[in-house]
């Protein structure tokens, strides 16, 4: 059983299906205690840090994120839910992230044409290694809807970088954390395999 986190982001309802799709069991849920029971959790996001962050206060969920993340098992925040994972957001000035890992969350600049927010497909350079991206080869399509973009301190955890106007750290991994800046769920095959990745993580 996977649980996807509730605190109502928009995106909640295609993650659902695109794990339903796959043959994943799945619950969508903001009990501490059945997101606490799950094999694997799922933290969407889409919307302003600061905003997400006070729901996962408001909810009671920021505390389960955590646990959850201590106790070992696998966890996968999506786009936004990538950035929680970090201490904070120019996006939102003394808003609380998970403090995770470390590293900043910033606009990403703009110019030479570039429009922002990043909206569209873009490829990847992916780590070898990578469970996450498992069987993928080459350097995947994959879709990107953000204004504000990852550069990690630790080089080590990132699974995949793409590049527009800057280099981002589009999807980072260390041990039972995974997370992705773009989209699986909007992503196609490409994104329906990271998915399936990330389910045989949890499934042992």
């Amino acid at each position: 059983m996977i649980a996807i986190i509730d605190y109502g982001a928009g995106n909640i309802q295609s993650v659902s299906k695109a794990l339903r799709h796959i043959g994943c069991d799945c619950l969508v849920t903001r009990d501490p205690s059945e997101i606490l029971r799950a094999d694997g959790a799922v933290l969407p996001g889409v919307g302003s840090f600061g905003d997400t962050a006070d729901s996962l206060d408001r909810f009671g969920i920021r505390q389960a994120a955590v646990d959850y993340i201590r106790s070992g098992k696998p966890f996968l925040g999506i786009c936004l839910g990538l950035q929680l994972l970090f201490p904070g957001s120019e996006e939102s000035p003394g808003a609380k992230g998970l403090g995770v890992f470390e590293g900043s969350i910033t606009r990403i600049p703009g110019g030479e044409g570039l429009k922002i927010p990043h909206m569209g497909w873009n490829s990847l350079t992916v780590r070898k290694g990578s469970r996450l991206f498992d069987g993928i080869e080459g350097n995947p399509y994959v879709y990107f809807v953000h204004s504000y973009f990852l550069h990690a301190a630790d080089p080590s955890i990132v699974a995949a970088q793409t590049e527009y106007g800057v280099t981002i750290d589009a999807a980072v991994e260390s041990g039972n954390v995974f997370a992705t800046q773009f989209h699986p769920e909007k992503s196609g095959d490409v994104g329906l395999k990271i998915l399936k990745n990330f389910v045989a993580v949890a499934e042992g």
